[in-house]
């Protein structure tokens, strides 16, 4: 018996700039449910890659399902290779400290004139008010 189960995000590609925790657990649910999610990592790599002890399973774990990338986006070839990979992107996912990808041009503003249809997600632990700029990895 066959299945013609199609996953419900095939055919959506998500550009994930994510770190630790919080971030890699939203493109492995997009990911899960058939996004191709691609994660870009810097050049030494995510650093859960590194983790050992209890977070030893940490990367494999939030990172199933992706395919990965390692540029240096500071540098003029590695944000030419971003900048590809967003043109064709639908969706962005970051989880960055709120204002550093505005700081590299690649805000809201910027991401917008490059692709207009692209979804920006930015994952921030709180919402605006006395803790928006606390730092916040966990899912």
């Amino acid at each position: 018996m066959t299945s013609s189960f199609e996953p419900p995000l095939k055919g959506v590609r998500v550009v994930e700039l994510t770190h630790t925790i919080l971030g890699p657990s939203c493109g492995m649910i997009l990911a899960d449910l058939g996004a191709e999610v691609i994660k870009v990592e810097p050049v030494d790599g995510d650093r859960t890659r590194k983790l050992r002890g209890f977070g030893a399973g940490f990367f494999g774990y939030f990172n199933r399902n992706k395919r990965s990338l390692a540029l240096d986006a500071d540098s003029p070839e590695g944000r030419k290779v971003l900048v590809k990979l967003l043109e064709k992107a639908d969706v962005l996912i970051e989880n960055f400290a709120p204002g550093s990808m505005a700081k590299r041009k690649l805000g809201p503003a910027d991401l917008e004139k490059i692709n207009p249809r692209l979804v920006y997600c930015a994952l921030k632990g709180f919402l605006p008010g006395p803790y928006e700029k606390r730092p916040a990895l966990d899912e």
